[in-house]
């Protein structure tokens, strides 16, 4: 969860914001509202919190300020939306409002199976979320005592939350950022974990019962970026890709200090026995020399955490595709913020150590409707997709790539007005780029169009895949099956309609597999 803003600085902000914008509300839907990533109907969206499925339905619950389009940290709310396959999303009455104990802050929720929370009725399996309360009168009052960790249980599928009576369940011990609890059945242990942002590290705790909570250790000291306040912790289990290896992966977002400016996630690789994390060994060599491994390089995936009770044992995440850079200034006035595309997470180990790849769920592809499929022998300049091929604010589009030699290949997204989306593979300076900077609208806040996005590669490439989700607002590219991924967001004044390539290389050919996604 964000540190808090002054109400005096949020004011201004909107007012500033409302002042800055055009056109009509009919014009904003049209333009900005994405397709098939979830947003809010009206009003302001962050995290995503207390993710879970249960008979046959995902749940997405969320940071959430109902009535207006900037956060209100005073008055956050639970907002909660449900899916049947993680890609259509209905939106429901928010869930968990504030009260007298403070805000609703960033958590996550639990099918508790076996009524170990003793919330449950002999019925109905017992749901139980955990969230941090904030008390903005402690903060306004200068205490650091201001956040604790409570929770709410429900027994008809998540439609209703009670809060518990004897919240909190976790006394602030006098830590200033003492937050964002994701909890998760460590089944070997018989016992639940909670995952705490704590300042600029990581706090474990235990319970049998989800209401008792006992300290187990600390990590992450002297280990990744500090750039910012940790937030949003996920621990989780994950077989190594093609063995039987079970490895712990614990990601963690950090505001500031991501790899291209503002917020974003990086992650841990290790082992967890039930109190200590610790890294891997092949992991730490790794991180020696990368210093921090970044889940998303882009500029618009933070807060992503995973979803418990998924079917098969699958691991799937989702963040929110925005940056506290600029996210209270995009020009939006109904609804601000949107989610990334759900993202099946796979951990990888190779000579250069481990990755967690992450791909768009396969759910996706069930949307895939009218195909543009073309193999091109690469000139200096050349027009992949032409306006009305297809449409490419509700696109995916697989490239791959032949014979690539050193050089740059540079793709771009055009509209008539000429903006852009410039993004591609630089094989020289062996890195992956995205460019905004003549998106369409961008200066609504100085930061948001100040710097070309860089992912670096490990080698120059032959060949390469990129995998680009593409929305009205936004670009998702997935590089070598989620080896490399960046998330960016845009505002262009006319939808984009065309895709390009340049290159100033010789002899490489490209196969390209262009989907219409279709959904209403």
């Amino acid at each position: 969860m964000k540190k808090i803003i002054s109400t005096l600085i949020i004011a201004a902000t909107f007012y500033s914001g409302l002042n800055a914008q055009s056109g009509s509300k009919t014009s904003e839907e049209q333009l900005y509202r994405p397709n098939y990533h979830f947003t809010p109907q009206k009003g302001w969206m962050n995290d995503p919190n207390g993710l879970f499925y249960l008979n046959g339905t995902y749940h997405l619950f969320f940071q959430y300020t109902p009535f207006q389009s900037v956060p209100d940290f005073g008055k956050m709310h639970w907002g909660h939306a449900v899916s049947k396959d993680l890609i259509k999303w209905e939106e429901l009455a928010p869930a968990i409002a504030y009260d007298e104990k403070g805000a609703i802050f960033s958590g996550s929720a639990v099918v508790d199976k076996d009524n170990t929370s003793g919330f449950g009725d002999g019925k109905n399996v017992p749901l139980v979320a955990i969230f941090t309360y904030h008390d903005m009168k402690k903060e306004k009052a200068g205490e650091i005592d201001a956040q604790s960790q409570a929770i709410a249980y429900s027994l008809d599928n998540g439609k209703t939350w009670t809060k518990y009576s004897n919240n909190p369940v976790l006394k602030n011990p006098g830590i200033k950022d003492f937050r964002d609890p994701k909890v998760f059945w460590d089944a070997k242990r018989k016992q639940w974990v909670m995952g705490l942002a704590v300042q600029d590290r990581q706090h474990f705790y235990a319970s049998k019962n989800l209401k008792d909570w006992t300290f187990l250790s600390e990590f992450g000291k002297d280990f990744g970026g500090h750039g910012g306040v940790w937030e949003c912790p996920d621990l989780f289990p994950i077989k190594v890709e093609g063995t039987s290896e079970e490895k712990w992966v614990l990601i963690v977002n950090i505001n500031p200090g991501g790899p291209n400016g503002g917020s974003a996630a990086q992650y841990f690789v290790g082992d967890f026995d039930g109190k200590t994390f610790k890294m891997d060994d092949v992991f730490t060599k790794q991180l020696e020399k990368e210093k921090v491994v970044w889940l998303d390089w882009g500029r618009d995936n933070y807060a992503s955490v995973s979803f418990d009770n998924v079917p098969d044992n699958k691991r799937v995440i989702i963040g929110w595709m925005s940056n506290w850079d600029y996210s209270p200034n995009v020009p939006t006035e109904k609804w601000r913020g949107s989610s990334t595309i759900p993202r099946e997470v796979i951990l990888k180990r190779s000579k250069e150590g481990y990755t967690l790849k992450n791909i768009p769920v396969s759910q996706l592809k069930n949307y895939e409707g009218k195909a543009v499929k073309k193999e091109i022998n690469l000139v200096s300049d050349k027009k992949l997709i032409s306006k009305g091929e297809i449409d490419l604010s509700k696109a995916v589009i697989d490239v791959d790539l032949k014979k690539m030699t050193k050089g740059v290949y540079t793709f771009a997204l055009k509209n008539s007005l000429g903006e852009q989306v410039i993004f591609g593979i630089d094989n020289n300076k062996q890195e992956l780029f995205i460019d905004r900077t003549k998106s369409g609208k961008t200066d609504f806040k100085n930061n948001f169009a100040d710097r070309i996005s860089k992912a670096p590669l490990s080698k120059s490439y032959q060949n390469a895949m990129l995998k680009i989700v593409l929305d009205k607002t936004s670009i998702e590219i997935f590089f070598n099956n989620g080896e490399k991924v960046m998330t960016e967001i845009f505002f262009p004044n006319e939808s984009f309609s065309e895709l390009s390539l340049s290159t100033d290389t010789k002899g490489s050919t490209l196969n390209i597999n262009a989907h219409h996604i279709n959904i209403k």
